[in-house]
């Protein structure tokens, strides 16, 4: 979802204690994704995450992804696609128009998720969307030795690129994505130091044509 959405909610929960802290996985820093921020003149916060560490501590591998974190500071709803569908998938590519069956299909998962927020800010811990310590634990993922070989093979890359060896960072990228090619992060991160116009280009609908019957999304459990 974009900025202006989570604005609108602010301004409707914020009385309640809920706040919406936004962050931009730019591996491009400030530059790159400030001027988005600044465009949306949120109330709320938003960081610029250019090394990926909170994706990483919180296990998002792709955008829209949400944490939902407690007055304790407690994670009562791990990493999930924040009211999204697969609907872009059936979009026409020369206007980028969605189908009206595919667009009532997002705008439904969208106002269930924001439902769900709107309950979790009236109700707390008593909400049926707050999950047990259990329920929590059952759907974290935690890092395996190929996870943190990706990242360690990602950030190899942008360092490489910074110091002005772009060809010779396109292999440890192509490591981390074969590494991790459940991880969208990686891939449009990649695309974007490589080239900037690949991000959202032909490599990008490859990639997601590529998928065939899978999502790029995962069902959400209980939204």
């Amino acid at each position: 979802m974009d900025l202006p959405v989570w604005q609108a909610l602010y301004q409707e929960l914020g009385a309640k204690g809920f706040i919406p802290i936004a962050v931009a996985f730019d591996s491009g820093g400030n530059e790159a994704a400030r001027p988005w921020i600044d465009a949306a003149k949120p109330a709320y916060p938003c960081l610029i995450d250019r090394r990926h560490i909170v994706a990483e501590l919180y296990d998002m591998v792709n955008v829209p992804t949400a944490v939902w974190i407690d007055e304790r500071g407690k994670i009562v709803r791990p990493g999930e696609p924040a009211g999204v569908t697969d609907a872009f998938r059936k979009m026409d590519r020369t206007n980028f128009s969605i189908p009206p069956d595919a667009l009532a299909e997002l705008q439904a998962k969208r106002g269930a998720y924001l439902n769900a927020l709107r309950d979790w800010a009236a109700n707390g811990a008593q909400s049926k969307y707050s999950l047990s310590e259990t329920e929590v634990r059952r759907r974290m993922r935690t890092p395996n030795d190929d996870h943190v070989r990706a990242a360690a093979n990602f950030r190899l890359g942008e360092h490489l690129i910074e110091s002005g060896h772009p060809k010779c960072a396109q292999k440890y990228f192509e490591v981390a994505r074969k590494l991790r090619p459940e991880s969208w992060n990686f891939k449009r991160q990649a695309w974007a130091l490589e080239e900037p116009m690949k991000a959202g280009g032909p490599e990008f609908w490859a990639a997601v044509d590529s998928l065939g019957a899978g999502r790029y999304y995962p069902e959400v459990e209980d939204i």
